[in-house]
C-alpha cells in the first residue's frame, strides 16, 4: 500500500485513516506500507521528496526538464487563443527558447517529444495512440510537491512493481506515461485498463457524487466483508463458469486478468445483497452469533444467548444482512406494535369483518391450548382449522402471523410459533 498525497489541496482529511480501516474490514492485510513497513520505505509520497527531486535534477541535467515561465493569466491566455483558433492547446508549442534555471520556485515541466505509441495491455489487448496525446507537463509544482504523474513512474520502478491495473479515464494518459519512461531511462510495467464500474442504470460511472456509498456504510449495516469483496471481484470478471458466490481462497486462486471483461460492469447493489445472504447462510450458527451481536433489537438485551440462537436459527436462511435483524426477531421478545398496520397492507385480511377475525383468532387459540408446540403438531392442527373455518390458508396463516409477529414478513410460521410461545410464554392476543 501507498499513500498517494502529493497534491496537497485535494488531500481529505482522515482519507488515508479511512483506506487503512476499509481494508483492514475486508480482511486484505497490505504486506509493505505505513504501519507495516518493507525494504521499499517510506511509503508515503510526501516523504520521498528528494527521491522526486533528484529524478527531476537528472531529467534537467539531461536537457529534458525545463522552468515553466508562464504565470496562469498567460497560460490562460493562449489556452483562449488555442480555443479561439479551433485548434487543441498543446503546451509544447509554446516551450520556452532559453528557459532560466530552475531554482525550485516556479513549476518544472517534463520536455516530451511527440510520437505514436502502441503497447500491449493485458486486458484491452493492443492500443495505439497518436502523438497528439504527448505534450509537456508539469512534473514538480511551485510548492515543490511532485504531480502523481511523474512520482508514481518512479514509485512503481523503485518499488519493482510488475502490473499497474488502471480503470479506463485513465487510458489517454498511457502514452504520456510511456514518454515518461523513455525519458528517465526506465521500462515500464504491464499495464492492464480495467472496466469502469457503472451505475445500476449502466449508463454512468459510479461515483459519491450521484449517492454511491462508502464501503464502510456496508460494514455499518451489517454486510460481510467476504460478500463485499466477492460481489466487488464480480463485477466486469468471472472464471468462465456459472459460479457466483466465491471464497476468498477461490477468488486468489481462479482470478487472471484474461477473464477481465473490456466493457464496464454494474454496481448492482440488488444482487450485493442476495450474495450477503448467500455467504450468511454459509455460516456455522455459532458464526453467525458471533457476527451479529451488535445488531440485536433493544428488547434483547435481556434474552438468554441459547433462545437468542434460537432464534437466530429460524431466520438464518431469510436473513440479507444483519442490519433486518431487529425487523425480522423483533416480536420473539416484545409483543409487536404494529398488527393493525400490517393487517391493513394486507389484502386479503383487510377484506375481513372484525368478527370474522375474532372467530378465527379464538378457534386458533383453543386448538393451541391443546397443542404440544411441536412444529409437526402446530402445522396439523392449524391445517385442519382451514377446513374447519371453511377458509383459506393464505388467509388464516396470515392472520396468525401479523397477530404474533406484527408484520406479513417472518420466518416460518409454525416454527415461530414454537419458539415464540414455548421459550416465551406469551399468550395470543
Amino acid at each position: 500500500m501507498r499513500i498517494e498525497d502529493t497534491d496537497q489541496k485535494r488531500e481529505v482529511i482522515g482519507g488515508t485513516q479511512n483506506i487503512k480501516e476499509t481494508l483492514s474490514w475486508l480482511e486484505l492485510q497490505w504486506d509493505e506500507g505505513p504501519d507495516v513497513g518493507g525494504q521499499f520505505a517510506p511509503y508515503v509520497q510526501s516523504e520521498r521528496l528528494e527521491i522526486y527531486q533528484q529524478y527531476a535534477r537528472q531529467l534537467i541535467d539531461d536537457g529534458l526538464a525545463y522552468a515553466d515561465p508562464y504565470s496562469a493569466e498567460e497560460l490562460q491566455k493562449l489556452r483562449e487563443q488555442a480555443t479561439a483558433e479551433k485548434r487543441p492547446f498543446l503546451y509544447r508549442n509554446h516551450r520556452p527558447k532559453n528557459p532560466q534555471k530552475w531554482d525550485g520556485t516556479q513549476p518544472l515541466r517534463i520536455k516530451l517529444e511527440p510520437k505514436a505509441y502502441q503497447w500491449d495491455d493485458a486486458v484491452m489487448g493492443t492500443i495505439s495512440m497518436g502523438p497528439e496525446m504527448i505534450d509537456d507537463y508539469i512534473i514538480i509544482k511551485a510548492d515543490g510537491f511532485p504531480t502523481y504523474n511523474f512520482c508514481h513512474i518512479i514509485d512503481d520502478y523503485l518499488m519493482e512493481v510488475s502490473h499497474i491495473m488502471r480503470s479506463q479515464e485513465f487510458i489517454s494518459s498511457i502514452p504520456k506515461f510511456l514518454a515518461t519512461h523513455e525519458a528517465l531511462g526506465i521500462k515500464p510495467p504491464i499495464n492492464a485498463t480495467l472496466p469502469q464500474v457503472l451505475d445500476e442504470t449502466g449508463r454512468a460511472k459510479l461515483s459519491k457524487r450521484k449517492g454511491a456509498k462508502s464501503l464502510l456504510e456496508y460494514r455499518e449495516a451489517g454486510f460481510l466483508p467476504e460478500a463485499l469483496l466477492n460481489f466487488m471481484a464480480t463485477i466486469g470478471w468471472n472464471d468462465g463458469t456459472e459460479q457466483e458466490v466465491f471464497t476468498i481462497a477461490e477468488l486468489i486462486e481462479k482470478f487472471s486478468l484474461d477473464r477481465v471483461q473490456r466493457s464496464g460492469g454494474n454496481f448492482d447493489e440488488k444482487r450485493l445483497i442476495w450474495l450477503n445472504g448467500a455467504h450468511i447462510r454459509r455460516l456455522s450458527l455459532e458464526e453467525l452469533s458471533n457476527k451479529v451481536q451488535e445488531f440485536w433489537p433493544d428488547s434483547a438485551k435481556n434474552a438468554s444467548d441459547d433462545y437468542k440462537k434460537e432464534v437466530l436459527a429460524l431466520v438464518q436462511e431469510r436473513l440479507k444482512y444483519f442490519g433486518e435483524l431487529g425487523q425480522l426477531t423483533s416480536f420473539f421478545f416484545e409483543e409487536p406494535t404494529a398488527k393493525q398496520t400490517a393487517m391493513a397492507e394486507n389484502k386479503q385480511l383487510k377484506k375481513l369483518e372484525p368478527e370474522e377475525v375474532k372467530q378465527m383468532l379464538h378457534a386458533a387459540a383453543h386448538q393451541l391450548e391443546q397443542s404440544d408446540f411441536t412444529e409437526l403438531d402446530l402445522e396439523k392442527r392449524m391445517r385442519q382449522l382451514v377446513e374447519d373455518l371453511q377458509t383459506k390458508p393464505g388467509i388464516l396463516f396470515g392472520l396468525l402471523r401479523v397477530t404474533i409477529t406484527g408484520s406479513n414478513v417472518a420466518p416460518g410460521l409454525f416454527e415461530t410459533m414454537r419458539d415464540r410461545y414455548t421459550s416465551r410464554a406469551l399468550p395470543l392476543r
